[in-house]
């Protein structure tokens, strides 16, 4: 018995001993086998590794939307381009200008254009730029470490020695300057590569290709260039894009993009930047430590962006400016010196703004040649009028009294005033600019009688007017996403504001659209919309409809945002209305639209300018009379007389009722004629 325990005892000291040996053997051979994979069967790959002295991811830019119109036909597309950039590598400051210096040998050979954001001078004597603003300055000496009372010599004298240009003439440093500045204020890294120059001719690019190893760390891109199908279309309104500019960047750096990214600067191309945009892709760049080469490996695909189809419908767009530009022409035959005019179109049961043209306009292809001329012209072809210009709203203001006295009850249908041309109250004597004896609302509307209505804003108070002209849109901001303004809405708020008084007097001008009044004539056709609708005023707005860049998925569906119900009655609409038809079949406006196929709503509007010019000129309408769908507002600036502008409003319409039934009997179209 003993004797089996030892036994037992014995074997399993045996058996822990080999277990023991086999697990480190086991081991060993793994070891083994792992460096013989590292050293013999991986070994191109670790030696390769073991060269990558460094990583980052490196952005790339997803293909922006495109624009289009509400029926998708397109605006602003992109074209193949290519870039040549410059990716990071450990080269001395000599290697680095040599490369440079070739590269710009080729690009300035074919004639293209290298970046260059030094705010200095081209050529000796050296001074600051005059488009250089203070900030620009105190950027530039803060990137090169030098005191901020430091001159221009001294500037200059730092980057030559910072960048290794002592050996390079005086037109040469510049060049090199310009360039390895700007790319230390684009943040040059391995993570944001440098964009030397944009949309190459093929040319260059053909050149940079087949010598490539002759430009070490340079290589062409491939990138999107904005086009458009008309260069003159809807500019105000389009926008542009452009550089990121030096104090915007952290904002958009935090946002992903690259400091050569280009970014909607203004327009719709900014008001949609989120849409059109798209995500962008990754790539990693992986330097080597023996040779300094960056190798570029694809992480992930970018994704294109948006496309926004916008309210605008092309056609109509074109009528408008085309009609405009050969109005303004025709006004010099009747000794009317008018300087600028603007047109607003608007879906009445949508705030959808269909068309929005000024005169004079620009090209985008001016626009990138010739910015700094556009910018100076004093005819400020730059601004959009339709948006952002205000003026006094005349007679066209009238209908909007007349609405809002009905709803209250300062007058009715079957008021009537006794017009003797001057209205004597306050002490003032105030003009009517005829005798029209005894008159109604539907009457003063149509033959703008300043008589009616200088009694029936008295009667309604300037408090009750200012009340239910901000719920038509008058004075506030019409919600459309690129920049506009305010407007002013006369009364004591107002006089309040600027430290003046608000005389009884005031309320009379004010109700015919003189006073402090000044409108845009986008909030002058939103007022008209609101009108026409019955009383419902819209968010007026620019986007139709965003969709998949290739169209295929609805993201933004089209919308009608209702900002307020007026509370005006359906009586004093329909009373208004009805002068507004007059105005245009037997009134102020009935030359351009008494014999016209579609009965129109209309009025006509003659408006003092604040400054001593001659007076503005004005038209409003809706169409059809009944079932309205459309309304349009014109101004003209010194245009004299408002009934002369319907014959834009008219061409508005021939396009956008009648332009599909070019050829055909009126019969294909009576059920737009009510």
């Amino acid at each position: 018995m003993f004797f089996q325990k030892q036994k037992h005892k014995k074997v399993n000291k045996y058996t822990k001993f080999i277990v023991c040996i086999s697990i480190v053997v086991a081991i060993v051979l793994a070891y083994g086998v792992r460096l013989i994979q590292l050293q013999v069967v991986d070994y191109d790959y670790y030696l390769k590794e073991s060269k990558m002295a460094s990583a980052a991811s490196i952005t790339v830019d997803a293909t922006r939307g495109e624009i289009l119109d509400r029926y998708g036909r397109t605006i602003a597309y992109n074209r193949e381009g290519y870039n040549i950039i410059l990716d990071y590598n450990s080269s001395s400051n000599s290697r680095i200008n040599k490369t440079l210096e070739k590269v710009i040998k080729v690009i300035k050979s074919n004639k293209d254009k290298w970046r260059d954001k030094l705010p200095i001078s081209e050529k000796a004597p050296y001074k600051f730029t005059e488009k250089a603003d203070s900030s620009e300055i105190k950027t530039l000496k803060s990137k090169l470490e030098v005191q901020n009372y430091a001159n221009i010599d001294e500037c200059i004298a730092n980057m030559i020695k910072s960048f290794g240009l002592e050996n390079y003439s005086a037109k040469t440093q510049r060049l090199l300057m310009g360039i390895r500045y700007t790319m230390i204020l684009e943040d040059f890294s391995i993570t944001y590569p440098y964009t030397i120059a944009e949309d190459i001719s093929e040319k260059t690019k053909s050149i940079i290709l087949e010598s490539s190893d002759s430009f070490t760390g340079v290589r062409v891109k491939e990138v999107c260039v904005r086009e458009y199908t008309d260069d003159t279309l809807a500019t105000n309104l389009i926008g542009t894009t452009g550089p990121i500019y030096a104090e915007d960047w952290a904002k958009y750096k935090e946002k992903g993009y690259s400091y050569s990214d280009y970014v909607g600067k203004s327009g719709v191309e900014e008001a949609f930047e989120d849409y059109l945009r798209g995500t962008n892709g990754v790539d990693k760049a992986i330097v080597n430590s023996e040779t300094g080469e960056t190798e570029i490996v694809t992480e992930s695909e970018p994704v294109a962006g948006n496309s926004v189809l916008l309210s605008i419908d092309i056609d109509l767009q074109k009528t408008a400016q085309k009609s405009l530009k050969k109005f303004m022409s025709s006004l010099t035959s009747k000794k009317i010196f008018a300087s600028s005019a603007s047109i607003v179109c608007l879906d009445v049961n949508s705030g959808e703004i269909l068309a929005a043209a000024n005169y004079p306009s620009f090209s985008m292809t001016d626009y990138k040649k010739n910015y700094s001329k556009l910018s100076k012209d004093k005819s400020n072809p730059l601004f959009n009028r339709a948006f952002q210009g205000v003026y006094p709203p005349g007679s066209t203001f009238k209908p909007v009294v007349g609405s809002i006295a009905l709803t209250v009850g300062s007058i009715t249908k079957n008021t009537n005033f006794y017009c003797k041309k001057y209205y004597d109250y306050y002490g003032i004597t105030f003009k009517c600019m005829h005798y029209h004896g005894s008159i109604n609302v539907v009457n003063a509307i149509s033959k703008s009688c300043n008589y009616f209505f200088f009694d029936t804003g008295r009667r309604t108070g300037i408090s009750t007017l200012n009340e239910y002209s901000k719920l038509m849109g008058y004075g506030v901001k019409t919600g459309v996403e690129i920049p506009e303004s305010s407007g002013v809405l006369a009364g004591p708020a107002y006089t309040n504001s600027i430290k003046a008084t608000w005389n009884p007097g005031d309320t009379l001008q004010a109700s015919i659209g003189q006073s402090y009044n000044l409108f845009t004539p986008l909030q002058i056709a939103t007022g008209t919309a609101t009108i026409a609708n019955g009383g419902t005023r819209y968010r007026s707005h620019l986007l139709h409809e965003v969709r998949s860049y290739d169209l295929s998925e609805v993201i933004v569906s089209p919308f009608a945002d209702v900002v307020a119900n007026t509370g005006l009655s359906k009586n004093a609409i329909e009373t208004v209305k009805q002068g507004m038809r007059s105005a245009t079949f037997d009134g102020t406006a009935s030359s351009t639209f008494s014999s016209y196929s579609l009965k129109v709503g209309g009025k006509t509007g003659t408006a003092e300018n604040p400054s001593p010019k001659r007076d503005n000129a004005l038209f409003i309408s809706f169409a059809p009379y009944k079932n309205s769908e459309i309304a349009v507002a014109i101004n003209v600036e010194e245009g004299r007389y408002g009934y002369l502008t319907a014959s834009v409003v008219k061409d508005i319409y021939d396009q956008y009722y009648f332009a599909k039934y070019k050829g055909s009997s009126i019969a294909d179209y009576d059920d737009l004629i009510y």
